[in-house]
């Protein structure tokens, strides 16, 4: 997407954070909620909460035991479930077509719970095989499919059939928020973060086989969206927007499997210093005060985070009202303004 046709094209900009729950409590409201969805739907809740379920597990167990996973925690509640990548093996019988028993399974559950569900399959498309990840919707219906853009070359694109590398990064606009994806080893390539960044990008569901660590939350430092992660290890990470480390469980449940519970709100936002101090934010502050709050200052970055503080507010809605600029819209409108400077002009 060229960069100057997505700043005038979106709203205010890329940003999300955790609630100011703690993360146990957040664990411990969201399994006492009822299943169905819930973002954006009830006038009591605060910003844009959206509820994320990881499952990680080694890769190749029966469908039966995958599905009865998924199951139990939609029955809980969730906006959405991720599982991880190639969740049933990547071997010269675990590839199946979109319309193959794991998504088929999968999309059952996404209808009876009404939550989304990422499903990563080994998967064939006529003579190609690739790996994906599949978004199913609240109905079970296919949103997207993902295709790996940097398979393993080695162990990958040097298997029988070969497994081919996807073409495009995508964000899908789910009733929440906009979701990226990103398998695995995606994780070294920074061009493909900041696609799904330009096509405003929310939170992105990582599905893998390992679990990264400092490559990952780099990539929540540069572009400034939650990440979640669902691995073979099994693990979950997530990273807020400004790239601090909010949660890592490890095999939580003892049996070589981790479930990791977490509520995110898509509406909190993080700005630079530029441009928006003192000025604009401190009239906000000093207006809204009630409504908006700064929930982080990071004095070395220069940046800061507004959050609602009540029902029915926005922070991001406010803050542009008051002229503020999110920092990723900041930085990609410095990146233009510089490249005229230099006598570059994009199309």
């Amino acid at each position: 997407m060229k960069r100057r046709a997505f700043l005038q094209g979106s709203a205010v900009g890329i940003g999300s954070l955790a609630t100011a729950l703690g993360m146990e409590g957040a664990k411990a409201s969201l399994g006492a909620e009822p299943a169905g969805p819930t973002a954006g739907t009830n006038g009591d809740q605060i910003g844009r909460p959206v509820r994320v379920v990881s499952i990680g597990f080694h890769p190749g167990r029966p469908l039966e035991q995958i599905t009865a996973l998924v199951d139990t925690e939609g029955a809980k509640g969730a906006d959405l479930i991720a599982i991880p990548e190639t969740c049933r093996g990547q071997n010269e019988t675990s590839v199946e077509a979109l319309d193959g028993p794991t998504v088929g399974a999968m999309a059952q559950l996404a209808r009876k719970h009404r939550t989304y569900i990422v499903c990563p399959i080994d998967r064939e498309e006529g003579a190609r095989r690739f790996n994906s990840a599949v978004l199913l919707d609240r109905q079970g219906q296919v949103a997207g499919v993902y295709n790996k853009l940097y398979p393993v070359w080695q162990e990958e694109c040097l298997k029988k059939p070969a497994v081919s590398p996807g073409n495009s990064a995508t964000v899908y606009q789910a009733d929440f928020g906009r979701v990226g994806l990103a398998i695995c080893f995606d994780v070294n390539w920074g061009a493909l973060w900041e696609q799904l960044s330009n096509q405003g990008a929310e939170m992105v569901i990582w599905p893998s086989a390992y679990s990264a660590g400092r490559s990952l939350q780099a990539q929540a430092i540069n572009f400034h969206y939650y990440i979640v992660s669902s691995t073979h290890v099994p693990d979950c990470l997530v990273f807020d927007i400004d790239g601090e480390q909010l949660v890592h469980d490890q095999n939580n449940r003892g049996d070589q499997t981790n479930v990791t519970r977490v509520t995110l709100d898509l509406d909190r936002c993080v700005f630079h210093q530029d441009l928006n101090l003192p000025e604009k934010r401190d009239r906000l502050l000093k207006e809204h005060g009630e409504d908006v709050a700064q929930e982080k200052w990071l004095a070395m970055e220069g940046w800061f985070v507004l959050k609602a503080k009540r029902p029915g507010v926005s922070a991001r809605e406010l803050a542009r009202q008051y002229g503020l600029e999110e920092l990723q819209h900041y930085l990609n409108r410095s990146q233009c303004e510089i490249d005229k400077c230099r006598g570059w002009e994009f199309s």
